[in-house]
């Protein structure tokens, strides 16, 4: 039990108590944004008394069991609205190539990238998601090593791919709101 004195208490478990009540302040702009320092001072009791009477009346201050428990509940909720998707890794290797014609489980991914980028840039075109490397999927990644400099070729390899999905990240992920 965490217990604020007179007397400061240090250590491990405040300064863990210090981090939950840090990243909870980043959903709950009441809850002051504390230093994990491993100090019970003023800050931290502010912020436990706060957290108390918005969530886990009553009002101590003190930090029992059922008040981490709360707080760490609440915490683990926070983390994962605060942490963000995981990155997609959709290319298998850098030897990886899919040649015109050519079906591929890898294209219905390049192919759904394709579908969201014709909206917002001129040259690429729609088309459906089939997974063969079809004519519009061709014109596509030709399209795309055009706008790198490389050779047309049609063939989908580790460069176009690379472009493709920075198009994506630029113009769909986070040109979109």
């Amino acid at each position: 039990m965490i217990v604020p004195q007179e007397i400061r208490l240090i250590g491990q478990p405040v300064r863990s108590l210090q981090t939950m009540l840090r990243e909870l302040s980043f959903l709950y702009d009441f809850l002051p944004r504390l230093t994990p320092d491993g100090i019970f001072g003023e800050r931290t009791l502010e912020a436990v008394m706060l957290f108390q009477r918005e969530f886990f009346p009553p009002v101590t201050g003190r930090v029992d069991q059922a008040t981490w428990d709360a707080i760490a509940a609440l915490y683990l909720q926070a983390r994962t609205r605060l942490a963000g998707p995981l990155p997609c890794r959709g290319y298998p290797n850098c030897d990886f190539s899919v040649q015109p014609d050519q079906d591929s489980v890898h294209l219905y991914l390049v192919q759904s990238m394709f579908r969201a980028l014709a909206r917002l840039l001129d040259g690429i075109q729609s088309a459906p998601v089939t997974g063969q490397n079809d004519a519009t999927t061709q014109h596509n990644i030709r399209w795309v090593q055009q706008l790198d400099g490389r050779p047309q070729t049609g063939v989908l390899d580790q460069g176009s791919w690379n472009t493709i999905s920075r198009l994506y990240t630029l113009f769909v992920t986070y040109g979109q709101k």
